[in-house]
Formats: C-alpha cells, sequence, structure tokens
C-alpha cells in the first residue's frame, strides 16, 4: 500500500488525548488513530450519501470493504 505523507496542525489537547489513546494499547501509534479516525470520517459520509432505497445494506458493505486497512487504496 502507498502511503501520503500529510502535515496537520492540531491542539495540544486533541494531541494528549490521542497520545492517551495510544498509551492505553487502543493503537500502536498516533499514525494509526489519526488514519483509522480518516477513515471512520469518510465512511460516515459514504454511508450518509446512500439512498434508501434498493438493497442498501450491500451499499454499505461495499462502502465498508473499500474502506477496510487492506482495501483502502483501490476503488470499485
Amino acid at each position: 500500500m502507498t502511503m501520503s505523507l500529510i502535515q496537520v496542525r492540531i491542539p495540544k489537547g486533541l494531541e494528549s488525548e490521542i497520545d492517551d489513546i495510544v498509551d492505553k494499547g487502543h493503537y500502536s501509534s498516533k499514525s494509526d488513530v489519526i488514519r483509522d479516525a480518516i477513515r471512520r470520517f469518510v465512511l460516515h459520509k459514504q454511508v450518509g450519501s446512500i439512498k434508501k432505497i434498493g438493497n442498501s445494506v450491500e451499499a454499505v458493505r461495499k462502502a465498508r470493504k473499500i474502506l477496510a486497512k487492506e482495501d483502502f487504496h483501490k476503488k470499485d
């Protein structure tokens, strides 16, 4: 998987919250926390745009698959 480097400035308080999450062992690094947060945000936006007609459950599954860690870089 090809990665890009993006620099982002965040408030110290938010950085402390991320550090706490890593320190508790929920993630192995700050980068993992931020990548997961971005995936969740994108999934939320994609799911929110799915029309409630047809097979919306399958559309949600497809969106989740695309955003899964191993498949995030692929577009179907």
